[in-house]
């Protein structure tokens, strides 16, 4: 398995090269490089060849799995131009705006990624599958054993985080960071995604689709802003449900069905938008599937009755849709500082990557599989998820200002809960016009217009 390295974009790394900086005063007795704060004598000493050998040799991968075909088109990284530090190499005082292209290209994190951060293990992964199996199995049976309202709600909240860790797996499978066997992808993907009602590939697709769009205003699929014309179209219940806490944790079953207001399609319907002629057989195979989990948990309620089986089976979903919301919203949203959305020429995969935010959840983070590491994952979403902590940690120093270190959490993360709030209250559209955007508050629901 060691060498079975991803290199999605068939491409060798660039030759390292230092530009020069376009503006400020370079002191000639004593230069400064890009990136660092090192001299001339001290990049000397760098192994620079580790970086010209391993996991880029020349060899023809070919691309079987789900993740964007195109990691970010190298001509939508600014004509690979350096435009400026803005936040990368420069003293803290240095004024930082995100909405500025980086002084860093899409390979020069990729380069800064240790090798072996690249490889998939299906053992490994397939050991995670059986973990969360195991544990969703033995708390369904505590549960049922004890039988008293002291454990139900105990069990509820962990078993609701456990489904939640299961679409992780599943959403790995999606990516092809599972594994590199594609039939083995697609069988526990279906496996773990129908066990909680989700269909596998309807979803696999539309969710390529926000990674290869991110942060793009009309293109990206999951929680991208509303154009205000769009905002000020919806009626007033439609507002309250979208902005106001929990309604819009509880969205994601409505958005597997009829997708986000101003786009039409569902993830069950092989002639919806979202899917091209050739994936129509795939979105059906898992509606299918869907199908019959479904069935299976009617048959499940004769046998157990169907208050049993809302206990058992029924709030802990409702955990799981709550969660998936919680974390895939504030992945993109609710940082301190505003972030912008792009279109038209100012969007490209680098940049759009960029104004995705990493979480910190305490005891969480190990049991959801360290989804919170958001930022790499989105850019390389092809690096299994055992690898995304220090393949993050390796690539901050090429990030600068650009990566936006997360608040550390106490051991179950309730601090998410009041920026999730915060963010409801003044994140409500973007300008219909402009390339690069930011969100704007409607004063009438929960903030003033000058947040």
């Amino acid at each position: 398995m060691a060498s079975w390295v991803l290199s999605e974009c068939g491409l060798k790394p660039l030759p390292q090269f230092w530009p020069r900086p376009r503006t400020g005063i370079i002191n000639p007795s004593k230069p400064r490089f890009l990136y660092t704060n090192r001299t001339l004598t001290d990049l000397k000493r760098l192994p620079f060849d580790k970086f010209s050998r391993g996991c880029f040799r020349e060899r023809n991968w070919g691309l079987k799995v789900s993740a964007p075909y195109r990691v970010a088109s190298l001509d939508g990284e600014e004509d690979n131009k350096v435009i400026g530090f803005n936040g990368v190499g420069e003293d803290e005082e240095t004024e930082f705006d995100p909405g500025s292209p980086p002084p860093f290209k899409l390979s020069d994190i990729r380069t800064a990624i240790p090798k072996h951060c690249w490889v998939k293990d299906p053992w490994k992964s397939m050991s995670y599958v059986v973990r969360d199996v195991a544990v969703v199995f033995g708390l369904a049976a505590a549960a049922a054993y004890f039988n008293n309202w002291v454990v139900w709600p105990l069990y509820w909240a962990a078993q609701g985080t456990m489904f939640w860790a299961l679409f992780v797996l599943g959403h790995d499978c999606g990516h092809g960071s599972f594994s590199n066997n594609n039939k083995l992808n697609s069988v526990v993907g279906h496996i773990l995604h129908s066990s909680i009602l989700v269909p596998y590939h309807g979803w696999r697709i539309s969710h390529r689709t926000h990674h290869q769009n991110h942060g793009h205003v009309e293109n990206d699929e999951s929680w991208h802003p509303l154009p205000e014309k769009i905002y000020k179209s919806l009626d007033g219940i439609t507002k309250m449900l979208r902005f106001t806490v929990p309604f819009p944790m509880l969205a994601y079953p409505i958005y597997l069905w009829s997708r986000s207001p101003g786009k039409s399609g569902s993830h069950f319907d092989p002639n919806s938008d979202l899917f091209v002629p050739s994936e129509r057989k795939d979105v059906i195979t898992s509606t299918l599937c869907w199908t019959a989990m479904a069935a299976l948990l009617v048959g499940f309620s004769f046998v157990m009755g169907p208050v049993q089986l809302l206990k058992l089976y029924g709030v802990p979903y409702v955990g799981f849709v709550m969660w998936l919301d919680l974390v895939t919203y504030l992945h993109h949203h609710g940082h301190e500082d505003k972030l912008p959305w792009y279109r038209g020429k100012e969007w490209s995969y680098l940049r759009g990557g960029l104004t995705t935010i990493d979480r910190d959840y305490g005891w969480i983070n190990n049991i959801h599989h360290d989804i919170g590491t958001h930022v790499i994952h989105h850019l390389f979403p092809q690096i299994p998820h055992y690898h995304l902590i220090e393949a993050t940690e390796a690539a901050r120093p090429v990030f600068g200002k650009y990566y936006r270190e997360p608040k550390k959490s106490g051991p179950l993360p309730f601090h998410l809960i009041g920026i999730l709030i915060r963010s409801m209250r003044k994140d409500h559209y973007v300008s219909d016009t402009g390339d690069v955007v930011y969100y704007q508050t409607d004063p009438q629901h929960g903030g003033s217009s000058s947040e």
